[in-house]
């Protein structure tokens, strides 16, 4: 089994964060973009069935394990929106895509809106080739509150606005040890990393 990963994903937040959180396996992530492969289609309304899309489409392109991530912000006040449409929900509110401007565009949305509440939510699939029939699934939860203006400067995506009251502080006020390890990522690749140990990298009998 080779420790080389696709990642189907060019973001490198992503890359930093995953290559940290499966660092005690000795995999190496390689972003799809460095071997030329082009971004998926994500025309699915769940984030396993995107995941398992993206995963599928950089391992058949490369011939080499593939991991990808379909992760987003589901708002309780909206319905579990903006939910897959997460990447591009900035573009909904007439403002370019990009992470800053999905802050600015959610403050906006929710200024007058009471209930808060909202979770981060992260699906993680990883297949040994493209035609697996096993892959493993992993799934990250992050539920918290939607703050009313920016708070901190660590990580990227929601993590200013993302208020955890378990630990009084938002994921951009939290050093990455600390944020990696109750991150709906996080948790997430927690999840597979056990899965990972377990069903492709045990010990031959």
């Amino acid at each position: 089994m080779t420790t080389k990963l696709v990642l189907a994903s060019n973001n490198a937040g992503k890359l930093a964060e995953l290559q940290a959180l499966l660092a005690p396996l000795g995999v190496e992530l390689v972003r799809q973009a460095d071997l030329g492969i082009p971004e998926a289609p994500e025309p699915h309304r769940t984030f396993i069935e995107n995941a398992l899309a993206k995963a599928r489409h950089a391992a058949r392109l490369s011939g080499l394990p593939a991991i990808a991530d379909d992760a987003g912000l589901c708002v309780e006040a909206f319905g579990g929106l903006p939910g897959v449409d997460t990447a591009y929900y900035a573009t909904t509110r007439g403002y370019p895509k990009g992470d800053d401007h999905n802050v600015t565009a959610l403050l906006e949305q929710m200024h007058d809106v009471a209930d808060r509440r909202a979770a981060l939510v992260s699906t993680l699939v990883a297949l040994r080739h493209a035609d697996d029939p096993e892959p493993l699934v992993a799934t990250g939860r992050a539920p918290g509150l939607i703050t009313r203006e920016r708070v901190g400067t660590q990580g990227f995506g929601f993590d200013p606005v993302m208020y955890l009251p378990a630990l009084g502080k938002t994921f951009a006020e939290l050093p990455p040890e600390v944020k990696n390890a109750h991150s709906h990522r996080g948790q997430a690749a927690q999840q597979m990393l056990a899965l990972m140990r377990e069903r492709w990298f045990a010990s031959q009998p």
